[in-house]
């Protein structure tokens, strides 16, 4: 017995301070990306945008947006700019309510916004999901998975994933949603009690990450259900997907401190 004490004095409190404190990213942490219109050159021959393996990059009569939906966060952009136009913040509170909110022009966008109130009334302080992979490999699920561990502790904020949608409020899913996915996610949809909502994690969830215009992949999770909560990232950090839930519940401010 008390070596066991001795041991929980020794290791301390392991859960992240997070959303009380800041929190502690890892060094090579790529984030919300800086866009520096002032040093893009007219004669750039936009060699960030020819670059991107997804096409994120988007250049409009001299003026450069990132689609942080399709965005997987390589950093070959910023190797590839000379001017230093692109460049990776830390900025990890990157989720948004709409497809169009993705669109990053350089500006510092809106958080996410809180559900209405009578959502937020009827979920009140506890929030099932059932969380769906659509064909993902498999990064995106284990960070989900590790927002259950001791050192984030999901459940202290009331959510949970649960093993039936019957048990559900709504759904998580990961993956670029394959063909042979794209019924199982219907069904599982339905299965869901309404009211419910649908949370879509990681670049392929979004817009289908390396897979888009792939005949076998249906380009994202929006493309068969609707969706509630985009959480950008290949894959997204664990602390971008609890920030997006948290802000989505209403536990946090919508606003940029």
């Amino acid at each position: 017995m008390f070596s066991i004490l001795a041991e929980r004095v020794r290791q301390k409190n392991r859960t992240v301070a997070y959303p009380a404190g800041e929190p502690v990213l890892p060094d090579r942490f790529r984030g919300l990306p800086r866009i520096d219109a002032t040093k893009c050159r007219a004669a750039c021959t936009t060699s960030c945008a020819a670059v991107c393996p997804t096409g994120a990059i988007q250049v409009n009569k001299g003026r450069l947006a990132i689609d942080l939906g399709r965005c997987i966060f390589c950093g070959a952009c910023a190797d590839a700019c000379e001017d230093g136009v692109i460049s990776f913040s830390r900025e990890f509170r990157l989720a948004a309510r709409t497809r169009k909110e993705l669109i990053h022009t350089g500006r510092e966008g809106t958080l996410v916004r809180a559900l209405d109130l009578k959502m937020r009334r009827l979920l009140g302080r506890s929030l099932k999901l059932r969380q769906v992979s659509a064909g993902g490999c498999n990064a995106c699920e284990a960070d989900t998975n590790v927002l259950a561990t001791v050192v984030f502790d999901l459940g202290r904020f009331g959510i949970q994933f649960v093993a039936s949608p019957r048990h559900a409020d709504g759904l998580l899913i990961t993956g670029p949603v394959t063909r042979n996915m794209r019924l199982a996610l219907e069904k599982t949809y339905a299965a869901v009690p309404e009211p419910k909502i649908v949370i879509a994690a990681g670049a392929c969830a979004i817009a289908g990450g390396p897979y888009i215009g792939h005949p076998e992949a249906c380009d994202g999770a929006d493309s068969v259900v609707p969706v509630d909560l985009y959480i950008p990232g290949c894959p997204p950090h664990p602390l971008t997907i609890l920030d997006g839930m948290l802000r989505l519940l209403g536990r946090i401010e919508a606003k940029r401190v």
